[in-house]
């Protein structure tokens, strides 16, 4: 990395607890005051405080995508990568259901670490047949001799985007085909990061006018230095579960 990236005071580490925090202040937001809305209306102050939660939340998913992308070039092993984002996302259903919800099984919506899932395998996906057709893979791998046109990329791209946009939208996943699209366009462009997440922001816009928001997330995204800083294993993983799981039974013994 050169000098310039050195001085930059972000590490992945502090983008995930900046996404994290985010994220869990969405989530209050989305789940407890939800339901404190539903059993006795949306009166002020409260309605206020919900709108600031949901707002900030907007904030932690663009971090995500991006620390995805940084994930997969740099990851080991992609498929255990893909396993661990396949595992919890059966492990945070029925959080995911009970947190927003209030059952144990909702079938019209399903959570994040899903439409994570079904972006990543496209985005390895399209590294795959790059490399296949000359072109030097996006986690450093040479290209094969095999040299393919310009066109031949752009239809095998956007066939696989589309179809991973559908499954995406027949499951019904958290952000649902407008996140598997965020995904791809922030791999495609990751080479320039800022123009990368506004327009990961700006197709967000297409699932809420609320994503306006998600913009603030360019700044930190910005300020990344390329060092992956310390990190608790697994610990980002099993705090979406847990922390959703929590919100629910929270709200048990206040009747919501």
């Amino acid at each position: 990395m050169d000098l310039k990236g050195k001085k930059l005071p972000f590490s992945a580490a502090v983008l995930k607890w900046i996404a994290l925090i985010t994220m869990i202040t969405d989530h209050i937001g989305a789940s407890f005051l939800k339901f404190y809305f539903i059993a006795h209306g949306k009166a002020q102050p409260f309605k206020t405080v919900y709108e600031v939660l949901r707002d900030v939340g907007r904030i932690a998913f663009p971090i995500y995508i991006f620390l995805l992308i940084e994930g997969y070039i740099h990851t080991r092993n992609v498929t255990k990568y893909l396993l661990r984002l396949g595992i919890f996302s059966l492990l945070s259903e029925i959080p995911f259901d009970l947190a927003f919800y209030d059952r144990v099984f909702y079938p019209d919506k399903q959570n994040v670490f899903l439409t994570l899932f079904i972006g990543l395998f496209t985005v390895h996906a399209m590294d795959s047949i790059a490399a296949q057709g000359g072109v030097e893979s996006a986690r450093g791998g040479p290209g094969k001799k095999k040299h393919l046109s310009t066109a031949y990329f752009v239809f095998a791209d956007t066939g696989l985007i589309l179809c991973a946009a559908g499954v995406a939208y027949f499951l019904k996943t958290d952000y649902n085909a407008i996140g598997v699209f965020a995904i791809c366009a922030m791999y495609l462009t990751r080479k320039y990061p800022v123009l990368s997440s506004v327009l990961c922001c700006v197709i967000l816009l297409a699932s809420s006018e609320r994503e306006v928001y998600a913009l603030a997330a360019v700044i930190p995204v910005t300020l990344y230095n390329g060092c992956r800083g310390k990190q608790p294993k697994y610990f980002f993983y099993a705090i979406y579960p847990l922390h959703l799981f929590l919100l629910w039974l929270i709200r048990i013994p206040l009747g919501l």
